[in-house]
């Protein structure tokens, strides 16, 4: 499986795209840096090309401005990576990653309780 690689930079267009669905260069320039300036608009222009090229985000070209829109959702993301993780450090073993993730963090009693449900639904009890 190829993973999508995503810088921070990359990441926090995403983050938007996800929030508000899909916006322009100009409207992603002023969310992320506060201004629109030249130098904004190609940074953003920029990320969104190779973000583009790794089919993390799509446009529309019919309209002017086109508008961006994000082509993977943040869970499928998610998943590339820790998987990733898993095939670089547990020999691609995700229950390991899983149970060391678990065992290192201290979980407050809710995350317990949800992370609970989550195995009982999964193991088809309710």
């Amino acid at each position: 499986m190829t993973t999508r690689d995503v810088t921070t930079a990359e990441l926090a267009i995403l983050e938007e795209l996800w929030l508000c669905e899909k916006s322009t260069i100009k409207d992603l320039a002023q969310k992320l840096y506060g201004a629109s300036t030249a130098s904004d608009i190609a940074t953003v222009q920029k990320l969104l090309g190779r973000l583009e090229a790794k089919q993390c985000v799509g446009r529309d070209r019919e309209q002017w401005p086109q508008v961006f829109f994000a082509t993977i959702a943040r869970d499928e993301l998610i998943g590339e990576r820790l998987q990733a993780t898993a095939d670089e450090l547990c020999e691609g073993a995700m229950g390991t990653l899983l149970t060391h993730l678990v065992q290192s963090k201290q979980l407050n009693s809710r995350e317990r309780q949800r992370l609970r449900k989550l195995l009982d639904e999964l193991d088809g009890k309710k």
